[in-house]
Formats: structure tokens, C-alpha cells, sequence
């Protein structure tokens, strides 16, 4: 017999909970080929890797500077770089190049994404975000609406 006598908990709720825990690192394995990450980083593909982590970095950066944002315009921005990040962190983009199917097209994607996020993180470290251009992005690609950026924090 099981009552279902349970509460969902985060890890870190867990941990809090349970702080006498086992320590372990898993090594690292992947389903691509060779077993590891060689498909999200080798040669044909790795120039992707420095924009990716600038961008993760200034998402942090982002979310430091404006811890729970009231401002409706600067939140919605803030949320859009949350959602440019991920969509330029996607594995597809790296499997598809280094595949070597429709390789222009992955890179365009990664370039927008970052062009993107790029644009609005400085349009936001200057206060003056480019409303249009926040409208029209956040219409393209419309992915993760219930986003919010603080997950960065």
C-alpha cells in the first residue's frame, strides 16, 4: 500500500535537508559517438565554445546587476537574453556541424542567437533598450515563455 506520502523537494532542498550526503563525480560520458563529447567540441565546431561562455558569463553578470527586476520593459528584456542563450546553447547547432549537414545553416543560427543576446545585454548595461527590436525578437523563435532570468543568479 502507498498513500503517496511525499513532498517534491530541489536538490538543494535536499542537500539542506541532508547535508551528511556522499560525494561523487560521475565521470564524463555521453550517448555521441565515441562515447564522450567529442560531436559538441572538435575542431570543425569549437570556435562556438568562447561565445558561449562570454554570453553565459554576461548572463550571470546580468542577472547579478539586476537581482528581480520591477521594470517591465528591462525584465522582458532580460528574459529575452535568458531564452537567446539557450537557444544559442542548443546541442543541435554543434551535432549538425559536425555532422556536416546543413552547416551554414547551424552557424547562422549560433550567430543569431548570440548577435542577439549581444545586442540586448549592451542595450540593457546602457539603459536603453530598443523596444522594437525586443518586440520583434521575442515574436521569432517563441520558446520557454515562462522563462525567468534570475534562474542566472
Amino acid at each position: 500500500y502507498d498513500d503517496c506520502n511525499f513532498k517534491l523537494i530541489t536538490p538543494g532542498e535536499y542537500i539542506d535537508k541532508f547535508p551528511n550526503i556522499q560525494v561523487s563525480t560521475p565521470c564524463r560520458s555521453s550517448w555521441g559517438a565515441n562515447g564522450y563529447s567529442e560531436v559538441w567540441l572538435n575542431p570543425t565546431n569549437d570556435y562556438a565554445h568562447k561565445h558561449l561562455h562570454v554570453a553565459g558569463d554576461r548572463m550571470v553578470e546580468l542577472a547579478h546587476m539586476f537581482p528581480n527586476e520591477k521594470n517591465t520593459i528591462r525584465r522582458k528584456a532580460l528574459n529575452q537574453c535568458a531564452r537567446e542563450l539557450l537557444l544559442a546553447q542548443s546541442s543541435d547547432w554543434l551535432f549538425i556541424i559536425t555532422n556536416g549537414t546543413m552547416v551554414d545553416y547551424a552557424h547562422k543560427r549560433i550567430k543569431e542567437h548570440i548577435g542577439r543576446f549581444t545586442k540586448l545585454y549592451e542595450q540593457i548595461k546602457s539603459d536603453n533598450i530598443d523596444k522594437e527590436f525586443l518586440s520583434d525578437i521575442s515574436k521569432k523563435d517563441k520558446i520557454f515563455d515562462n522563462i525567468d532570468y534570475m534562474i542566472y543568479y
